[in-house]
This record gives C-alpha cells, structure tokens and sequence, in this order.
C-alpha cells in the first residue's frame, strides 16, 4: 500500500480495535511546498472513493511531508505552459485539472467519514480546498492561510465562490480582494477551521486515533469519536492573536458598496498605516489584477445563493476562461516564470474593466449536459 517516493503517500492504519483502520493521504513534494498537480488530485480522489464503501475505515487523515506547508496551491507552473501552448484557447490540460481537484474537493466535502485536515504551516490556494471541506479542520501555531490568487490573474476557486461569502460580515470579500494571510485564530474566528492545537502534536492525533475503541462507536458517532481524540491534544503555548477580529467593523465598512470600483477604492485609500496586517492586505490589493477584483466581488455575490455543486460548476466555467483570457498566465509568468515581479496587466485600474469582459468569465464553455462536473 505505501509507496513513501509517491508524490502522495497513501497508507492504511490498522487501530487497536484490529477490526478498523484510518486511511492517511500524505502529500509527498515537501521542495515544492505540497503544490497540489493532477496525479496527487487523482491518487487522493480515487483513495477517497474506495475508502469511502470500506466499512473498516472509519477516518481519514490528510496531512503533509515536512513542516513548512500542508499545501501551498495548485501545481500554477504546468497550467502556465499549457496555457503557452494553446495560443489563447482553453488548454485541455485546465479542463481536466480543474475536473479533478473539483471533484476531489466536493468529495472531501461530502464525505461520509470524518475527514481530519492536519492544516500546519502554509494551506493557499488548492490548499486551502482540500482544508475547507473536511469536517475537522486543525490548525497550530504555524498555520498561514489565504486565497492569494489577485496576484496571480485568477480568482479565489476550489470552493471560494461559496465559503467566502458565508465567512463572517464582509470578511471573505475582503480576504479574496486582498490575498489577506490568516493565522490559527483568524481561521477559527472566521470558522475556517475546527480546532487549534501545538504544531508538535501530529504524531499524538495518530496515535490518538490509533488507541480509540473505535469497536465501541457506531457509525453515527464517528465525528464525535475524532472530536474526543482532538480535544486531548495540547494547545499551542503562545497565544496566536486574530488580526481580524479586531478588524470587523472596518473591514465591513471598507466593503459595504454595492459596486466592486468603490469597495476597491475605499480599501486602498483607507489609512492602514497602524496595522501590519491591513497594510499588507491593501498593498497586495494595489498591485494585483483588476480583472480579479472584478471577479471575486461577481463570485461572492453569485455564490452566496449558490449551492456547493453549482458554485464548483460556475468555477470549472470562470477557470477555463481565466485559462484563455491572458490575464492568469501573464500573473504566474511575473511571479513565477520570468520573477520580475511586473505582471502587465490587461486594465490599469478596477474602473477600467468593461462589463462585457467580466460577463464572458460566467459564460460556459460547455452545454449543461456536457459539462465535466455535471455529475457533482
């Protein structure tokens, strides 16, 4: 079963009631930060479906080789050049991704066994959709989580069309504007996350969930099961403090407009000389797409009515066509290709951008019958 040079370790833990087992997903490409690609997203999905009819599973863990990230993304680097080389047309290499990690994320979602996230150190990006959907999310001291995808040309996917606009008041607009970085307590304030505990205390969640009398629990109780071994774990022993919650009031003023142009505006003209973590928001703000202003205040205002299923298939429309547009590949050849930092972007400013342009991201390239996800 382990395959430990697998770019994701799939193993089988056997408990002390011999009769059940955790399954553990390991993403295995700690250089490059865990960076989710196709063949991880598809080892995940179908380990997923298979343990999902076992009866003797009766949890799943899904954590990260080394301590920097749990996952830092979306593989960015191969979509680039399947963007490079389809000339301005939707790379079917997009399509296919795109179904994958979807799918694997709407799994995740839906699961019918608890899902325990270990979310340490950086969870951006696809990162952040395998995180979301599972019903324990855990966070420690270490954990740096965002939708960072303003810097990119994208938008903020996997999902963030429809937990963004279901955080808090105006928070997720405001964190999908801005590539905002939330730590632990940011990620439980906004309810991103289910419980915080020590970095340090990985191997005693496994073992924890090794010696539980899984035997004694039937399967209605397998959430709470998982609930008790988390709650013996040890706590982080310095306090992390929310830098948003502090924040709310403004941050719901900043994005009270009805019109994405005004929300922009009033974030990046309010005084956040105080705050480190305001004016590193706005700046990342500053000099990000204004195709992707646009399209994170369209997304949280569709989403928020949307259900889980149609959100991911408006997403599989919009990625497509960020696949297309230029505005994504020109983000990741700035940060990614070329580094010089510079991305010349397709519109200077948020009040640059036609309607007509943005219109074209919701439209899909598919009939409701084709559509990859239109099983979901």
């Amino acid at each position: 079963m382990i395959n430990a040079d697998s770019v994701v370790v799939v193993d089988e833990i056997t408990t002390a009631s011999k009769d059940y087992k955790i399954g553990r997903l390991t993403l295995n490409k700690p250089k490059a930060l865990n960076a989710l690609d196709l063949e991880m997203a598809g080892i995940m999905l179908d380990a997923l479906r298979q343990w999902q009819a076992r009866s003797d599973i009766v949890a799943v863990v899904i954590d990260a080789a080394g301590e920097k990230a749990f996952c830092a993304g979306g593989d960015i680097v191969s979509m680039y050049n399947s963007m490079v080389e389809a000339h301005g047309e939707i790379p079917a290499f997009l399509e296919t991704f795109f179904e994958t990690e979807y799918t694997l994320d709407y799994t995740i979602h839906n699961y019918n066994k608890p899902i325990i996230v270990w979310g340490s150190g950086i969870v951006m990006g696809g990162g952040m959709g395998l995180l979301c959907g599972a019903s324990h999310r855990v966070v420690t001291e270490t954990s740096r989580l965002a939708m960072p995808e303003i810097s990119i040309g994208l938008y903020p996917d996997v999902g963030g069309s429809y937990f963004l606009p279901r955080l808090p008041g105006k928070s997720g607009l405001f964190l999908g504007l801005t590539g905002g970085q939330m730590n632990a307590a940011d990620a439980m304030y906004v309810g991103l996350a289910d419980v915080m505990v020590s970095s340090a205390e990985k191997e005693n969640l496994l073992q924890g969930l090794v010696d539980y009398a899984w035997n004694e629990t039937s399967s209605s109780t397998l959430a709470e099961a998982v609930n008790t071994v988390l709650s013996r774990l040890q706590k982080p022993e310095t306090e992390v403090q929310s830098n948003i919650g502090p924040n709310m009031p403004l941050i719901n003023d900043l994005c009270s407009a009805n019109n994405v142009s005004e929300v922009v505006n009033a974030i990046l003209t309010a005084d956040m000389q105080g705050d480190k973590w305001l004016s590193r928001a706005q700046s990342t703000l500053a000099k990000g797409s204004p195709i992707t202003m646009h399209l994170v205040f369209e997304q949280c205002k569709k989403g928020a009515t949307m259900s889980l299923a149609d959100c991911f298939r408006m997403e599989a429309d919009m990625s497509c066509r960020c696949g297309e547009s230029g505005e994504f590949q020109e983000g990741v050849r700035a940060l990614l290709i070329d580094k010089d930092m510079t991305p010349q972007w397709k519109f200077k400013k948020v009040e640059d951008v036609p309607e007509a342009e943005i219109a074209h991201f919701f439209t899909s390239p598919w009939s409701k019958e084709a559509h990859p996800l239109a099983a979901l």
